[in-house]
């Protein structure tokens, strides 16, 4: 019986540098990652800008503690907004409110020049003032004492009491931010034993107004405007 042949297995070649298929291989992976790297690139276009940690108010001075960064797409809308990129810039001073954790708008943000108000401390109601915090908008009405009450001060205080001795609140400052609870101190309005001191920032034309009408015994109440941010009790 004849032997048959026996095959021999054949080995495989170590593949070199100067092999095709490993140069289109590595080509291919190359391409890939660049490709997915480029991919990722264009799809994270975030832009870095600042938000509100807190509520931000007319007149307030602007510092890097009042803001954080948040990289964000705002796309077309990039230029609205302030941008954290370069740093906040100096003397810069809150022109209009901006909420907590809000994006602030670039018109959000001035010069002293550009700011019209200023800080006023009012004394109100405690139950009125209750209700608020800083960030809160609210109206003032202003009370003012019937000229033809004859009187005097007490007779204006026992009258107020049974629709006389004032001649019935006006509003006269409009959605005006709350700046500050003073927790010690009373304001313009009465300081009766009840009442809170509460800061507004108010029109700097609108403030003598307000001032002259609580020297002749005027009494302030603030309302707040409705949708605005009020202390919720737990």
């Amino acid at each position: 019986m004849t032997d048959l042949p026996t095959p021999t297995a054949a080995r495989l070649a170590r593949p070199s540098w100067r092999d095709t298929r490993l140069l289109v291989g590595v080509l291919i992976v190359l391409a890939s990652v660049a490709l997915g790297a480029g991919v990722v690139a264009r799809a994270d276009d975030r832009t870095p800008v600042y938000a509100a940690r807190a509520p931000l108010v007319p007149g307030q001075r602007l510092t890097a503690d009042d803001l954080s960064r948040v990289d964000v797409q705002l796309g077309s809308q990039q230029p609205h907004y302030l941008s954290a990129g370069g740093g906040l810039a100096p003397d810069r001073f809150v022109v209009r409110p901006v909420a907590a954790g809000e994006l602030v708008p670039v018109g959000a943000v001035g010069g002293r020049d550009q700011v019209g108000v200023q800080p006023l401390v009012l004394s109100v109601d405690a139950g009125a003032a209750a209700a608020l915090r800083v960030g809160s908008t609210v109206d003032v009405y202003v009370n003012r004492v019937d000229p033809g009450d004859e009187g005097g001060e007490s007779g204006r205080a026992a009258g107020a009491g049974a629709g006389g001795g004032f001649l019935g609140p006006e509003l006269t400052l409009e959605a005006v931010p709350v700046s500050s609870l003073p927790r010690a101190g009373g304001g313009l309005g009465g300081g009766a034993a009840g009442d809170r001191a509460v800061q507004v920032m108010a029109p700097t034309a609108r403030i003598k107004e307000v001032i002259a009408a609580v020297d002749l015994g005027a009494r302030i109440t603030v309302v707040p405007v409705a949708g605005s941010a009020v202390r919720v009790e737990q």
